[in-house]
This record gives C-alpha cells, structure tokens and sequence, in this order.
C-alpha cells in the first residue's frame, strides 16, 4: 500500500501511515444480494504511531466490483464507484479530542454531529448550527436572539471569509431544522456537505478557544517571572 498523510483522533498527532501501521483487508460476496452484483467489504486497520498514543482505529465500507481489469490484489477486479455504505467503528466517529476549558454543551453537540453525519447529515448541519449558535453565546457573548441576529453582532469583529462561512452553517443547518413550505421540494445535506461545517465548528474552536488560552497562558507566564524577580529584589534590599 502506499503511505499517506494521518491525523490520529485520539492524541491529533500529524504522522505518515505505511504497512508498518496500517492494515486493509478485502472480502469479496455475491450471494443472490439486491445489487445483482459482486461486493466487497472493506476493512481498514490503522494504529497510531505515537508512542504516547498507540490507539487503534477501525473502519468499514462497502462497495460494488467490477469485472474491468483492475487493481485489487491477485485480482482483475476493481471497486466502482463511490463506497454504498461507510462505517467509522473505532471511534465511533471521527471527533476530535478538545480541551475541556471548551463549555461542555458546546462539545457535546459537536461530538454528536460528528457521530450522526453519515447516518443523517440533514440532522448533523443542524446540531452544528447549535454548536455555533453556543460558541457565539459564550465566546462572543452576544446577545441572545434568533441566530440570523446573532451573526449579525459579529460581522466587524470578524474575518469577513469566516463571517461568510458562519453564514453558511446557519443557512444549511436551517435545511435540517425546518421543512421546506412546499412539502413535495426535497433539499438534501449529503455526508461530505456535513463534514464541512463539521470542519468550520473545528476551525472556530481552534482560533478562537486554543489560541486564546495559550495566549492567555503565555501572558500568565510573564506576569508571573516578573512578580518572582521583583519579590527576589526587594529580598535582598
């Protein structure tokens, strides 16, 4: 297999995946299935190379073959297509491990948007719709209204790229929140649409939770070697 770029989801430790960590491994079926074709399951094996970490995580997907020459191993066939079903067995998604000075409320439901994104993506934009909706509240501590106001509070203390995107995951979280009027008008969120809000929820709590407490913690720092050597001065006059 050839090796590739990795996030761990549990420690968040950037490595290079090879078969010296990884494993994938293919079962092939047929047995009169509704598909009228060939399937495959995919199963794919990843531990974690940090040392510190060594977590295993677990994933499946199913897939469709043909009989086309190809590149599964020993085999002329090949997957088409996108994957028919994913699973994400371990962890149980592919949330990733935030500080716990993040208010609780705010991570609960970013962990459940990450759990259900596959299974209802619809219901996955809207609990980052909340999530956002929380993050606002408590970092910006905005005004409680309907968030379209909300957003609106912060439109000049933001990036105007970020206020844009935050836009987005309210009129994309409001697909899943309300039913269109015309009742027959179906508007979907897929999985990968979901996953990009998902990554937003992501990038605001970093910019804006992360960095402020460790630049918090720097300042502290200072603040504290100071008061240290001004109390060792005035010793030893």
């Amino acid at each position: 297999m050839s090796s590739f770029a990795w996030e761990c989801p549990y420690c968040n430790h950037h490595c290079v995946i090879t078969a010296n960590n990884s494993s994938i491994n293919h079962d092939t079926f047929d047995l009169s299935n509704k598909f009228k074709k060939e399937l495959l399951l995919k199963t794919s094996v990843i531990v974690c190379p940090n040392p510190k970490c060594s977590e295993i995580v677990v994933s499946c997907s199913l897939h469709e073959l043909s009989s086309t020459h190809g590149s599964l191993p020993g085999s002329t066939r090949v997957i088409t297509g996108a994957a028919l079903e994913k699973w994400q067995l371990r962890p149980s998604s592919q949330a990733k491990i935030f500080p716990d000075y993040i208010p609780q409320p705010i991570l609960n439901d970013y962990v459940e948007a990450c759990k259900i994104r596959d299974l209802s993506p619809k219901a996955s934009a809207t609990l980052a719709r909340r999530c956002l909706q929380g993050i606002l509240r408590d970092y910006w501590k905005v005004k409680p209204n309907n968030l379209n106001k909300e957003i609106d509070q912060i439109e000049d203390k933001v990036d105007p790229l970020v206020f844009d995107a935050i836009n987005a995951v309210r009129q994309l979280g409001n697909i899943g929140a309300h039913m269109e009027k015309d009742i027959n008008l179906i508007i979907d969120v897929d999985p990968e649409e979901a996953q990009k809000l998902i990554e937003l929820i992501e990038l605001l709590l970093e910019e804006w939770y992360i960095v402020r407490h460790r630049r918090q913690e720097k300042l502290q720092n200072i603040k504290a070697i100071n008061e240290t050597k001004q109390a060792e001065r005035k010793a030893t006059n």
